[in-house]
């Protein structure tokens, strides 16, 4: 009798595509700045709460990675960037990665209850709910503002933190989420500068598609200017100080510039020396959030203000 399985040519799914499912290089952001945002509130907490607490928020943003790689297997298909994501690589099924992702989504919400605090769990609840729903089911397909919205998801995290240690809410905490909200929607314009024809093939309306490059540039500039007085306030409340504002100036100015220089160019410069200038300016971008929560982290241990 013939093994039919010796005709099967569909790739076994490893433990690295369950990995990759999750999203590690954005889960990375989630976790740092979760932490930092745990570890700048003026309230102590035991090493283990915080292990686990930073470990439940990771596991809930893993999860929110499954449910959008779920949902966004047809765009994936498409664009070049995604194609080798599991579930487009036909590595693993749909209905696997939405039965992990809703899976890790209530084992998370669950234990970070247990082990800092039920408000805490209920923000970590509500930020899969939204990246899973308002962002990848009805904003990314829908306008020109996904990423602008959709941005709140990954603003959520410090917050999520900063209430794992104190229960709730306050002006320090929500600086941190505006830092991270008016960064993303630069971040990822000037991506989809270069990366246009992916979302124009997917059908995504990127600002990019739906109003043109120059109207991107516009916009990338002015949330530069918008979000540097956010950053900048951030360093002269309880959590910030002399070392976070250096650094936070420095970003700023750099991120400004950059900015600045984007808005100049015009589509026949950038298309000649093949996006340069984009490109860097996407690259400091990455490492923009990272270097503030850095500073920030900096400063809690030499002392602030």
């Amino acid at each position: 009798m013939t093994d039919v399985r010796a005709y099967d040519t569909t790739p076994e799914a490893q433990f690295g595509d369950y990995v990759a499912l999750l999203k590690p290089r954005v889960m990375s952001l989630v976790v740092f700045t979760a932490f930092v945002g745990l570890w700048v509130a003026p309230v102590t907490v035991h090493p283990f709460v915080a292990f686990c607490s930073v470990l439940f928020i990771a596991l809930g943003g893993g999860a929110s990675g499954a449910l959008n790689m779920w949902y966004d297997a047809d765009i994936d298909a498409v664009m070049r960037r995604t194609q080798g994501r599991p579930i487009p690589a036909g590595r693993i099924t749909g209905p696997e990665a939405l039965a992990v992702g809703l899976a890790l989504s209530g084992i998370a919400v669950l234990m970070l209850g247990l082990a800092a605090n039920w408000f805490a769990a209920g923000f970590l609840a509500f930020t899969i709910f939204f990246y899973a729903v308002i962002y990848t089911i009805w904003l990314k397909r829908s306008t020109p503002q996904n990423i602008v919205i959709g941005g709140a998801a990954g603003a959520f995290p410090p917050m999520i933190g900063w209430a794992c240690a104190t229960g709730g809410i306050s002006l320090e905490s929500l600086l941190m989420f505006a830092l991270i909200f008016f960064w993303t929607p630069p971040h990822f314009w000037a991506l989809a500068l270069f990366m246009k024809e992916d979302y124009h093939k997917a059908g995504v309306p990127m600002l990019t598609v739906t109003h043109g490059r120059a109207v991107t540039r516009r916009h990338i500039f002015a949330y530069t200017l918008v979000l540097a007085p956010f950053a900048l306030w951030l360093g002269f409340t309880g959590i910030g100080g002399p070392i976070y504002l250096a650094v936070s100036v420095a970003l700023n100015a750099l991120f400004i510039a950059g900015g600045w220089r984007i808005l100049r160019r015009t589509e026949e410069q950038a298309t000649a020396d093949g996006y340069r200038v984009e490109k860097s300016y996407f690259r400091l971008s990455l490492y923009y959030t990272f270097l503030h929560f850095a500073a920030l982290l900096a400063q809690s241990v030499v002392g602030g203000w």
